[in-house]
């Protein structure tokens, strides 16, 4: 009898009673709905930011890398494009430089030509000037020679004859 009576309590307590179980249905739909209004949904939009910031991110960083890419590209070209540009600002100069160069030459063989030329013109004036110095030494030697064996003064035409003379038959030996 006590095992009667401890089973009863016990399918009762255990036991399914189909008000039981609706209201425990009801409770959980009841416990779902709330849940989803006060729960899921904050969490599922919290989510959803979240996950909208994240692909931002992706997105801006992609952008980033992509930009970052261009910008490599352009810089490399920019730097081949001055070392080009410098490589030619280079050889400007050397050209420059040897165009100078061939000019200072030029001009330095000018004044050297003209210095030879002023030289050979020297040259002359002095050879001039000093055959004239010897013409006159001669031609007083001259004089004094003729005036003695000629025991006579001789006129100047006379004296300048003579000397032409003289010097030419010199300048013939």
């Amino acid at each position: 009898m006590w095992l009667e009576a401890f089973t009863d309590k016990f399918e009762a307590f255990v036991g399914v009673n189909p008000f039981t179980m609706l209201f425990a249905w009801v409770n959980l739909l009841i416990l779902y709905f709330i849940l989803k209004k006060l729960l899921f949904k904050p969490v599922k939009k919290m989510i959803d930011t979240r996950q909208k910031e994240i692909d931002d991110m992706y997105s801006d960083a992609e952008e980033a890398k992509t930009s970052s890419e261009a910008m490599r590209v352009e810089y490399e070209k920019r730097l081949e494009s001055a070392n080009e540009e410098s490589e030619e600002i280079l050889k400007r100069a050397v050209r420059r430089a040897q165009l100078r160069e061939e000019e200072i030459l030029r001009e330095a063989g000018v004044k050297a030509q003209r210095v030879l030329e002023r030289a050979e013109e020297q040259v002359a004036l002095e050879k001039k000037r000093a055959l004239n110095e010897v013409k006159d030494e001669v031609s007083e030697m001259a004089i004094g020679i003729a005036a003695a064996v000629i025991e006579r003064d001789v006129d100047k035409g006379e004296h300048e004859a003579m000397i032409d003379d003289f010097i030419k038959k010199i300048g013939s030996e």
